[in-house]
């Protein structure tokens, strides 16, 4: 498969501040912001066609304190932050009639779904899928990329799994495999001409938008995905064709800069 090579992430500013776009790749559209709202304008799901947001939780408090180590799975806290965060991009989605909200198990995934379920004015709840969760670092969970190392976490990236992390550690190729089965659940739940919202994680993220791209699993750690961002995908019923319609938008309204480090 060949592989896809991605623009560079642009910067857009808009009247609520600055944006994060992504990905003019294969299959993806790049977004045309509305100046007066500072939102990608988003056409109607098109006909025969199901649409999943896919959505990133916040920041949260790094375990290894001002040591920041890799977490993965563990279920970590939202810090202050990272909770505002999850309740803008839940206000950009109350403008969206969901059918379904999907999370994974961990606490910080479920906070922002149910901000999400919160901002719908349906009846709906959230939908726990353990296939959801996020990449379990095994072994190397309270470790520092210095302890891991630069070429044992090269290696990891590109797929080779003879370094896969011991105790219960995943590769990208069985993370990306219960990700994808998952994903098919929910868009069998979705009805044609629906909408549906998943809130996640970073590689959960990666994989589903490396599978609308049609990317090799080896690319998928260079794949741009901000903390609280969301992406929009459209999925048609009768062809399984995936078109990406924006990658990781996070609205800028005033909030301070997350930390993203290890994961």
């Amino acid at each position: 498969m060949a592989v896809l090579q991605l623009a560079v992430l642009s910067l857009i500013t808009g009247a609520c501040g600055a944006f994060t776009l992504g990905a003019d790749g294969k299959n993806a559209a790049p977004a045309n912001m509305c100046e007066v709202e500072g939102v990608p304008l988003l056409d109607d799901i098109p006909k025969g066609h199901k649409r999943l947001f896919m959505v990133r939780h916040g920041e949260v408090i790094n375990p290894g304190g001002n040591r920041p180590v890799y977490y993965g799975s563990m279920d970590v806290s939202l810090s202050p932050l990272g909770e505002l965060e999850a309740i803008e991009a839940a206000s950009y989605l109350s403008r969206f009639p969901l059918q379904h909200v999907a999370a994974s198990p961990l606490s910080r995934a479920i906070f922002g779904a149910n901000q999400v379920v919160k901002s719908q004015e349906n009846d709906s709840n959230v939908v726990i899928f353990e296939g959801f969760k996020e990449l379990d670092r095994g072994s190397w969970c309270g470790l520092t990329k210095e302890e891991i190392g630069a070429d044992m976490l090269a290696r990891f990236d590109a797929c080779d799994e003879s370094v896969t992390p011991g105790g219960g550690g995943e590769s990208y190729i069985t993370l990306k495999s219960r990700v994808i089965e998952s994903r098919d659940k929910l868009l069998e739940m979705t009805d044609v001409g629906r909408a549906s919202a998943i809130v996640s994680h970073l590689q959960v993220t990666r994989a589903m938008l490396s599978d609308a791209l049609d990317m090799d699993v080896k690319e998928i750690a260079g794949l741009r995905i901000a903390t609280a961002s969301i992406t929009c995908v459209d999925y048609c019923s009768e062809t399984g064709k995936q078109v990406v319609r924006y990658q990781s938008f996070k609205p800028d309204c005033g909030l301070e800069e997350s930390k993203d480090g290890a994961n």
